[in-house]
């Protein structure tokens, strides 16, 4: 057994996925795994866009969407991206705040993936952006998951 496996069942705790988490620009050849939240109803249906039903559709959307966004990174587990989290600056009189974003493949939610991810970007994307002053998220009132993830990471 290895040091980040878990005695019970083999599988890893919350403990030791949230110890594992990076973030890392995102590369086409994340496809196939960014295949696995993109194409799951249960994963979409809390996103603004609609479930992707192909593999060259989600390769377009990584060439022209999520390469060359501002800040767009995968999360990863041992270099395997199962979701992704991004910060959209707004622009103008507003340029002082950006909207924080975030999908994650159906199997890893409620084990404290997000919220390691989310604490991640926090402590460190007002330093790589200084006229940052606000992090905002939406919500949908429907998401618990997704309230709970702000809560424990003070957005409420």
């Amino acid at each position: 057994m290895d040091e980040t496996t878990s005695k019970s069942e083999g599988k890893e705790s919350e403990y030791e996925f949230t110890e594992l988490i990076t973030l890392r620009k995102i590369e086409l050849s994340d496809v196939d795994d960014f295949m696995e939240w993109a194409t799951d109803e249960k994963v979409s249906h809390f996103c603004i866009w609609d479930t992707y039903t192909s593999k060259d559709q989600v390769l377009d959307y990584i060439k022209n969407s999520a390469i060359p966004h501002p800040w767009l990174k995968v999360i990863c587990i041992r270099n395997k991206a199962i979701g992704a989290i991004s910060m959209t600056p707004n622009s103008g009189f507003d340029s002082c705040r950006a909207e924080l974003g975030y999908v994650l493949a159906y199997k890893y939610w409620g084990k404290g993936i997000v919220t390691r991810a989310v604490k991640m970007v926090a402590t460190t994307i007002f330093s790589e952006w200084s006229n940052l002053e606000r992090i905002e998220a939406l919500v949908d009132i429907d998401n618990k998951g997704l309230q709970r993830v702000l809560e424990k990471v003070g957005f409420l």
